[in-house]
């Protein structure tokens, strides 16, 4: 058997000799309005290699009511909601270190690129899932894509001050 190179470690683990790099690729078409940010994917989005795969994160659950649909289960199903409500899915992280899912812990942070998104797509506002998307979209993307964003409630279990309840009212942005 081969010894791991970094390379096939990156490949395996999502992981950089500098930490953790973003291995799903952006949800958009050309039907895409608004654009939704989260901050990176947690360990459980990462090994799924799609976003909000943690189930405690009550995303998709504040989704299918905003909309009127049911909890998506599938990827397929998650993906259709997404596209079908003209709605466009990514992180503002690219890569950073991190320890384990949690946000507080980012460090060495670089940015996504949103350009390929935002010249698809006519993209009219850009949604940021919680504090830390917020802080890191003002930081290194806000005054490249020229939008501003509006910082919804984190969807993470994480925010236990926020019920699902809360959560849908905070979100019904989206459908209006």
């Amino acid at each position: 058997m081969k010894n791991a190179t970094p390379e096939t470690k990156t490949a395996k683990h999502g992981r950089t000799p500098h930490g953790q790099i973003h291995n799903i690729p952006p949800l958009y078409n050309e039907h895409s309005r608004n654009l939704i940010l989260g901050s990176f994917p947690s360990v459980a989005s990462r090994a799924e290699k799609f976003f909000y795969a943690h189930p405690q994160n009550r995303f998709w659950k504040v989704i299918a009511a905003v909309f009127s649909s049911p909890v998506p289960a599938t990827v397929e199903e998650k993906t259709k909601l997404i596209l079908n409500n003209r709605l466009a899915l990514f992180d503002v992280i690219a890569n950073c270190t991190i320890s384990g899912s949690a946000d507080a812990s980012v460090k060495e942070v670089t940015p996504n690129d949103l350009t390929p998104i935002l010249q698809t797509a006519r993209i009219g506002r850009i949604f940021v899932n919680g504090k830390t998307a917020e802080k890191y979209y003002l930081k290194y993307l806000a005054e490249k894509t020229g939008m501003p964003c509006i910082c919804l409630p984190s969807t993470s279990a994480a925010n236990a001050s926020f019920s699902l309840e809360k959560l849908i009212a905070a979100w019904q942005v989206l459908n209006m």
